[in-house]
């Protein structure tokens, strides 16, 4: 007996009732539990027939025969009914998983259970997502399809071969990144569409941090100067936001050298922790003076293209000066590349240096040095943000949050000794 054909026939059932589990919970008058669960046996005993006959008509014939039933099934709803709603949904799901369950047969079957779950779970949240449709923006339509352009248009085009100087620029990779640090903030941005704004000011902060750290610094340090007394909680969303921007780092090394990760996470989570610490008492300092919960100033579209086009270049630009550094004054001038980088865009800098470890031009050891001290360099930038456009009482704040923090990060660049990492542990 072939028991491997029998594990088919049942993740085939119970793809049918899990569907029609669904269907039926919609008080669906076209198709309901029982019905699904036949198609999709139907459909697995038609992959078994074409195979075991090695006749392919046989498939095609039943898609055709049910495709048949479906479209008389609605004709005669149709007569019977003055008001008959005639949609699509149920149909095309009755479709699909005769369609799944013979792919389990002749195709994969974890493509099979992947597609079946994914149909059965978009039918349950229809109304959610509706709803979710029905309070999108045009501004956050166009994230959507600007974001879809940038990943599923531009990127597959371009040529995947290094240009130029160095031979560092790879126009498919430079908008690999792009795609990368746009998808980054759309997410941060659909959660906090989410979630609305009505949320406390550890979340603002959070979000803050995943849409643009840098951003959410100019907002609250713009709203200290029409309520002065809001300069702590400011500043706490500032450095909650800045901390969060170092988990956006981590993320972006994960992506681009997993491999190399044990070797730069444990330094850059050490400053993460130190940052969280500081978070933990501005807290405790501030929530006895809030009585109410703040409201995260609304962000822009992230996925302008104008913005992606212009970090493309940027990351380019900074990818042919760390090279060109690289190249003429060794790596203990690329210090000074960090610094500078890091005070504007600390994502271009990091990702242009994970470009050099991948490639084995820049050791691990000194490349967790260079991001950390383009990060500390980008605080330092948002600590000047905040003093030039906020008031006396946030910049005080804001210089002690970031001051022990950029001591706790030059202190972990000079002392952090070369063997601590989580290579043993991670392999």
């Amino acid at each position: 007996m072939n028991y491997d054909d029998l594990i088919t026939l049942g993740i085939a059932l119970g793809l049918g009732l899990l569907v029609g589990v669904q269907r039926e919970s919609v008080e669906s008058k076209m198709a309901g539990v029982r019905t699904f669960t036949i198609l999709s046996i139907l459909g697995a005993i038609s992959g078994f027939l074409t195979r075991d006959f090695e006749n392919d008509y046989i498939l095609p014939f039943m898609a055709i025969a049910v495709t048949g039933l479906l479209l008389m099934a609605n004709y005669i709803k149709l007569k019977k009914q003055e008001d008959a709603d005639i949609g699509q949904t149920t149909e095309v799901a009755a479709l699909l998983i005769f369609a799944i369950s013979a792919y389990l047969v002749e195709g994969s079957r974890v493509v099979g259970i992947v597609v079946g779950g994914s149909l059965a779970f978009l039918l349950y949240i229809k109304e959610h997502l509706h709803h979710f449709i029905d309070g999108l923006k045009e501004k956050d339509i166009s994230a959507i399809m600007i974001f879809a352009g940038i990943s599923l248009v531009i990127l597959p085009i371009l040529p995947n071969q290094t240009y130029g100087p160095y031979d560092v620029l790879n126009p498919r990779n430079i908008w690999m990144m792009v795609t990368l640090i746009v998808g980054i903030s759309v997410i941060g941005y659909f959660i906090y569409k989410f979630v609305s704004q009505k949320v406390g000011i550890i979340t603002n902060g959070i979000l803050g941090g995943l849409i643009s750290s840098t951003a959410t610094s100019v907002s609250y340090a713009r709203k200290t100067t029409n309520a002065e007394n809001i300069g702590n909680i400011a500043a706490f969303v500032i450095t909650v936001a800045s901390a969060i921007a170092l988990v956006r780092i981590i993320i972006e090394i994960a992506v681009v050298i997993p491999q190399q990760l044990p070797m730069l996470l444990l330094p850059l989570a050490v400053e993460f922790i130190f940052m969280v610490g500081v978070c933990v008492v501005m807290f405790y300092l501030i929530s006895k003076e809030q009585k109410k919960e703040d409201k995260m100033p609304e962000p822009n579209n992230p996925a302008q293209f104008r913005s992606a086009l212009v970090f493309g270049l940027l990351y380019a630009f900074i990818l042919l000066v760390v090279a060109f550094t690289k190249d003429k004054f060794g790596n203990n001038a690329l210090y000074i590349v960090s610094l500078i980088s890091g005070l504007t865009d600390v994502d271009a800098i990091t990702l242009s240096l994970s470009q050099l470890m991948k490639t084995g031009d820049l050791s691990t050891n000194t490349g967790w040095k260079l991001i950390l001290l383009a990060s500390l360099s980008n605080l330092l930038f948002k600590g000047i943000i905040a003093g030039v456009l906020g008031t006396r009482k946030l910049l005080i704040w804001i210089c002690v949050s970031f001051g022990v923090s950029i001591i706790a990060g030059l202190l972990i660049i000079w002392l952090w000794p070369e063997a601590w990492n989580l290579s043993g542990i991670w392999g």
